[in-house]
This record gives structure tokens, C-alpha cells and sequence, in this order.
């Protein structure tokens, strides 16, 4: 298992530098970040090509990418008599965790990466929790009731919450919860932001804004993770060898346990291991609709600035994320079925 394991990290090191390259080169190609900052006042074109050349932007593609993945040892140095340095500045590239400065902020990239995260795992854990516990209890419940009228409506609802795109559920829990229940004089749900700056951030102040957005991010994964058990544990229970463990007299709610709900649930963990890097990710459409200041929601603001520093830090991180948690649903599968071993 360990060289498995070992195995499996060594791998990773060729895909993160080409996921690395494929993502700095389409953010390179999607435009020119100095042609968008100033805003309305766009900086002077002799501004512009000084601050290209402190950026480093006016090297070759591959050497910007040299210069970010492996840093430079360059000094500040005043090529043209201006009275202002023109070289890039010294760092220390990425594999030395120097993920460069933010061009908006002036701030280290990681730094603003890292100040983000713990709000979106507050909006992604809590939403993950819900929508495992009722996924798997939907799906139980309507595999057990087949085809009565508990899993005909449960069939009916999870065909309706899955069919509706995000930004309709959260407009719509917006309509109702918040401007409805307001005008009908019942206690409603904030609709942006953590906390009430008058309020400060206590732990009743973020879990009251962070219904809304939690149930609908959940809404959607509940529906999914409900037709996947469902499906899986009908399959499982007219199983030979559940029907064996019938005839052996097996307790109904072990049979349930120890053999069907094991094997069943080897696709819903597929379903988690690949759900569980957007916790890194963030909500990007619940965030910017709540103005939750997480991570999708800093994705979009850096990337309407095209902050290569900022964009990359986040998805590289996601990167990461995406091979670790494959690696662990992997390692999961040897403790559900006993099956499957690595060698």
C-alpha cells in the first residue's frame, strides 16, 4: 500500500506541471491585464510599457512561465535611465512557495488565496454535510419503499431539484425567504454577505447568513446523491448473496449494513471524492449571488482583472486538491470492499 501510495505522488509531479502549463498559457492568451487597470482612466502608454517590463510581461511566454514556476534571480535594474527599475523583481517561483504578487492588490497571491479559503470551507463543509446525510437517506428510503407513493414523490421532487439551474434556486430562496417572509412579518434570511457589520462575525451571525446559500448549493447534490443510492442499493439488495444472507436468518438491519449499504456506497464515494476539491474551489455562482467572500467569489473578481498571480495560486490549488482526494477515494475503496487491493 505504501508504494502505492508513493507511486501515486510521484505521478502527480508530471500532471501538476502540465496542468500548470496548459492554465498559464490560456490565461496568458486571454488578454492583457495592464489594458484594464485604472479603470476608467486607462494608464498612458509610456506608463504602460514600464509597468510591462517590471511585470515582466514583455518576455517570451516561456520565460514568463520559467520565471513563475521556478523564480529569478534577477537585481532592479534601471535599463533605460528613467530613474525606475525595469527589470522584474526578484522571487523565488513556486516551487519555493512564491506564487508571485497580486497586480490589483500589491499583495502576496498565496496570502490572499489562504485569507479566503476558511470562508469558503464554511460554505462547503457545512453544505457537503447536508448533502450527504439526506442524499443517502433519500436514497435509502426510496430504495427501500420502491415504487410506493414515498418513492414515487421522492422520485418526482429529486427529478425537479436536479433539473433546476443554481442561480434559479438561490434567486428564488432569495424571493421567498427573504423578501416574502419580510413582507408577511416572519423572521427572514439575510441575502448577502457573513455577518452583520453591526453585529460583527459571531458564530450566530454566520450560520444565519449561511442558510441561503447552503441550501442552495445542497439542494441540487441532495437530488444526485439520491437517484445514485437509490439506484445502486436496488441493485445491491436482489443481490444472490443478499438473498443467501436472507435465508441464513441474517438480521434484516445487518444485511442492510454489513453487506448491502458497503458495496453500495462505492459510487457515492466516487461521487464525494470528486465533489470534495470544490471545497477549495467555492461555490463560484452561490458566492457572487450571496456575496459570500469565499473562493469562487475572489475567483471572479481576479479574474475580470486577469490577475494571473491570484488566478493561478487558486487553480493550482484545486489541482492539488483534485489529486489528493482521488488518491484517498481510492485508498477508501480497500476499506469497503475487501476486494480490491494495491499492490
Amino acid at each position: 500500500m505504501t508504494g502505492y501510495v508513493l507511486r501515486r505522488l510521484l505521478q502527480a509531479i508530471p500532471l501538476l506541471i502540465i496542468v500548470s502549463v496548459v492554465i498559464f498559457v490560456l490565461l496568458q492568451s486571454a488578454g492583457d491585464p495592464l489594458a484594464i487597470m485604472g479603470g476608467r482612466v486607462p494608464p498612458r502608454p509610456d506608463d504602460r510599457e514600464r509597468l510591462r517590463r517590471q511585470l515582466g510581461l514583455d518576455q517570451p511566454m516561456l520565460t514568463q512561465y520559467l520565471y513563475w514556476l521556478i523564480g529569478n534571480d534577477w537585481t532592479l535594474v534601471d535599463r533605460d535611465g528613467d530613474g525606475t527599475a525595469d527589470t522584474p523583481g526578484v522571487r523565488r517561483g513556486v516551487l519555493r512557495g512564491d506564487f508571485g504578487q497580486s497586480i490589483v492588490t500589491n499583495q502576496p497571491a498565496i496570502d490572499i488565496v489562504l485569507s479566503r479559503i476558511p470562508n469558503t470551507l464554511i460554505l462547503s463543509v457545512s453544505s457537503q454535510m447536508v448533502i450527504i446525510v439526506a442524499g443517502l437517506g433519500l436514497g435509502l428510503l426510496s430504495a427501500l419503499r420502491q415504487y410506493s407513493r414515498l418513492d414515487n414523490a421522492l422520485t418526482t421532487l429529486t427529478f425537479i431539484g436536479f433539473s433546476m439551474p443554481i442561480f434559479l434556486i438561490a434567486v428564488g430562496f432569495m424571493y421567498i425567504f427573504a423578501v416574502k417572509f419580510r413582507e408577511w412579518g416572519l423572521p427572514y434570511f439575510p441575502t448577502s454577505g457573513m455577518f452583520d457589520p453591526r453585529e460583527g462575525p459571531t458564530v450566530a451571525q454566520v450560520a444565519w447568513h449561511l442558510i441561503l446559500p447552503m441550501m442552495s448549493i445542497a439542494i441540487i447534490s441532495v437530488a444526485r446523491y439520491s437517484r445514485y443510492i437509490r439506484s445502486t442499493m436496488l441493485e445491491t439488495i436482489n443481490s444472490d448473496y443478499i438473498r443467501t444472507a436472507r435465508a441464513k436468518g441474517l438480521s434484516e438491519r445487518g444485511i442492510l449494513y454489513h453487506h448491502a449499504f458497503k458495496n453500495a456506497a462505492l459510487p457515492i464515494v466516487t461521487l464525494i471524492g470528486l465533489d470534495l476539491p470544490g471545497l477549495l474551489a467555492g461555490a463560484v455562482v452561490t458566492e457572487s449571488i450571496f456575496a459570500w467572500p469565499g473562493m469562487g467569489l475572489l475567483f471572479l473578481e481576479h479574474l475580470s482583472r486577469l490577475d494571473y498571480a491570484v488566478l493561478m495560486a487558486i487553480l493550482l490549488m484545486i489541482t492539488v486538491a483534485v489529486i489528493v482526494f482521488q488518491l484517498l477515494t481510492d485508498l477508501t475503496y480497500t476499506w469497503l470492499d475487501p476486494r480490491i487491493r494495491y499492490a
